[in-house]
């Protein structure tokens, strides 16, 4: 799949996330609120839901005009935004533990994609992958989500930085990627 369109067109994000986008602008509030306005999500607002096509197109928008630095930065925003589980403790739980959490603030129908309680995901919006530990200090994730590519590394970036201060998040460029139209992107973790 490539980047910025949805698996389905019923996909609802959480506002919380959405908002990471404003979080992730800094000084440039104003101009993040209207992008997000003009592509059809007006005074965002944390509790509530809005079409994840929407918030695509935002990111589409962003990245044209503004560049891939600002999506990469809006990646890096998101883990500072939401809320982690407890048990989220090392590298190795949260990489392994981010398909969840992704799955968490997305909702189809109005359901959930992700029951905390059976640990059941349900499909329709892409993953992250953890692929495991490499190396001693490498790790591996899989991501073939609709998302750009830069804003999958900032948060895979932010959330190894949790744990691990000196990771560094690179896009596999040995393997195909979803800037060049593949289904997936393949990141090499190390710190």
């Amino acid at each position: 799949m490539t980047q910025f369109v949805a698996f389905r067109p019923d996909v609802e994000v959480y506002g919380a996330v959405v908002l990471s986008v404003v979080d992730g602008m800094g000084d440039f509030t104003s101009t993040a609120l209207k992008i997000l306005a003009q592509n059809g999500i007006k005074k965002p607002q944390p509790d509530q839901w809005y079409p994840q096509q929407s918030w695509l197109d935002a990111f589409k928008t962003i990245s044209s005009k503004i560049g891939q630095l600002t999506l990469f930065a809006i990646g890096k925003s998101i883990p500072e935004t939401v809320e982690w589980p407890p048990w989220m403790v090392d590298i190795e739980k949260a990489l392994s533990g981010l398909d969840a959490h992704y799955h968490l603030f997305h909702r189809i129908d109005g359901v959930p994609l992700f029951n905390p309680e059976t640990g059941q995901i349900s499909e329709g919006i892409g993953h992250y992958h953890f692929t495991g530990l490499t190396g001693p200090n490498s790790a591996g994730m899989v991501c073939d989500n609709p998302y750009p590519s830069e804003f999958d590394r900032g948060i895979l970036t932010t959330l190894s930085r949790r744990f691990q201060s000196r990771a560094e998040v690179k896009l596999d460029k040995s393997k195909p990627s979803r800037t060049d139209g593949a289904e997936s992107c393949t990141y090499i973790i190390t710190w």
